[in-house]
């Protein structure tokens, strides 16, 4: 067993005191640090670039080159950038996954996995179909129809994580709300590892949810294989989901446009806000849980000054038997801060700044500080809601913003998988009612073929 560190001096954990002097510009430092920006690359990976070609560039400009070769030779370049990239060795024909190494990995699935997935997938699927928009019609005065309709669509891209560990769950919480809309074709890509489209526990998720088309690709290869398509091998898709690193982000961004994406995702954010009530050692698990993604964002808000070194405490002890204590140390290192405030409403408004992915709201009377707070990708209120049940077994997705953008952004649902259009279907009384006010407004853009459209109509 590891060796438990001595005090919390061990962890060196921002600490912020928001109630001094400086402290905005040390939260606004703290919200820009893992915002995928594109333009921080660590060495090892100015190395790979040099290496695969020949030159220093930004991310930005790789996901560029990617895309842009993945668009002109299709199959050839994913092969060459899964060789160069991935160090796999890969044929066209062994791109795609063939069913009965999906059949293979299902039936050797342990029977309590399966029930859990079954499980999970009908606590996902009921939620998802709960929230699911439905057509709208309103009837018009002289007696004609406006509707709103909602439909599938046709064909959706996924992109499963695969570098430091396998995520049967983001499977999950990405396919399970595309059924639920009615979505028929679903193609699910993650990198030819171990962890990625290799991994049996992750085929026999894609299998149990009757997914058959699944590839091994990943990163910007693999995003631009969905978005413009690899001849005789599969079609380009309408929407790319699901996480990823940062060129999977920054290739998302790149494709936007010819395809829908969910949303430019950097690392994984935790916010607890916590007082007196709160558990430490609860507080500490929940901030870890986070780190532990490596890298991740963990910070803590309190009025409750004596709360801060507690969890300091914790975090030190609980870091020391935790099997990714490293990986979390090093995020909570990098990435995280113990954060005070002057009282309760001021924690709210950093919560609100900071516009964080997960926020938890560990205090008393959650619910009075829920109306406090608007900016989250999704909210976890009182001690027995940890983020975790958020990320497996709730209901809603787990694909949420990060970086901030939850000021704007929303999580992925159903609803993100639909397409809208209105249905007008006015009456002639309609349009005599209407018609003088459509003209008026034509005339007065210029546009007389406009008026001419509805007064031709209307002569006697």
């Amino acid at each position: 067993m590891p060796n438990q560190p001595s005090a919390a001096a061990a962890l060196r954990v921002e600490r912020i005191d928001a109630r001094l002097a400086g402290a905005a510009e040390k939260l606004e430092a703290l919200r820009r640090k893992l915002a995928p920006s594109g333009d921080v690359v660590s060495e090892a990976g100015r190395r790979k670039t040099i290496e695969v070609f020949g030159e220093p560039l930004s991310p930005v400009q790789v996901v560029e080159r990617i895309c842009g070769d993945v668009r002109a030779r299709g199959v050839r370049a994913v092969l060459e950038y899964t060789h160069k990239l991935d160090g796999a060795e890969l044929a066209a024909e062994s791109l795609r996954v063939p069913p009965h190494e999906l059949q293979a990995a299902h039936a050797a699935a342990a029977p309590e996995f399966l029930d859990t997935l079954r499980r999970l997938r009908a606590n996902i699927h009921t939620f998802q179909s709960a929230i699911l928009h439905h057509d709208v019609e309103v009837a018009t005065a002289g007696g004609g129809t406006l509707r709103q309709r909602y439909l599938p669509l046709d064909r959706v891209g996924v992109c499963v994580p695969g570098g430091a560990a396998a995520y049967p769950s983001t499977v999950l919480m990405t396919v399970v709300p595309a059924q639920a809309a009615g979505v028929k074709e679903i193609a699910v890509v993650a990198p030819p590892t171990k962890f990625g489209s290799y991994n049996q526990d992750l085929l026999a998720t894609c299998h149990e949810l009757g997914v058959t088309e699944v590839y091994r690709m990943g990163g910007a290869q693999a995003v631009a294989a969905l978005a413009y398509g690899l001849q005789g091998l599969t079609p380009r898709v309408d929407k790319i989901v699901g996480p990823g690193n940062l060129f999977v982000a920054l290739a998302k961004r790149h494709v936007y446009g010819e395809v829908d994406i969910d949303s430019i995702a950097g690392p994984s954010e935790v916010i607890v806000v916590a007082d007196a009530t709160t558990p430490a050692s609860y507080a500490a698990a929940d901030l870890i849980a986070q780190a532990e993604h490596a890298p991740g964002s963990s910070v803590l808000i309190t009025w409750h000054e004596p709360l801060v070194e507690q969890v300091a405490q914790q975090l030190a002890a609980q870091l020391a038997l935790s099997p990714r204590g490293d990986l979390a140390r090093q995020s909570l290192e990098s990435f995280g801060a113990l954060v005070t405030a002057r009282d309760r409403e001021h924690a709210a408004a950093i919560a609100e700044l900071l516009a964080t992915e997960h926020l938890h709201l560990a205090c008393e009377d959650p619910q009075e500080m829920l109306g406090r707070i608007r900016s989250a990708g999704a909210v976890f209120l009182g001690p027995y809601s940890p983020v975790p049940v958020g990320d497996y077994a709730a209901g809603p997705s787990h694909v949420l913003p990060t970086g901030a953008t939850a000021r704007f952004a929303s999580g992925l649902s159903s609803n993100d998988f639909l397409r809208s259009n209105s249905v007008i279907h006015w009456s002639e009384a309609d349009l005599r009612q209407n018609a003088a006010d459509i003209v008026r407004i034509a005339e007065k853009e210029g546009l007389a073929a406009h008026a001419a459209a509805v007064t031709l109509r209307l002569a006697p």
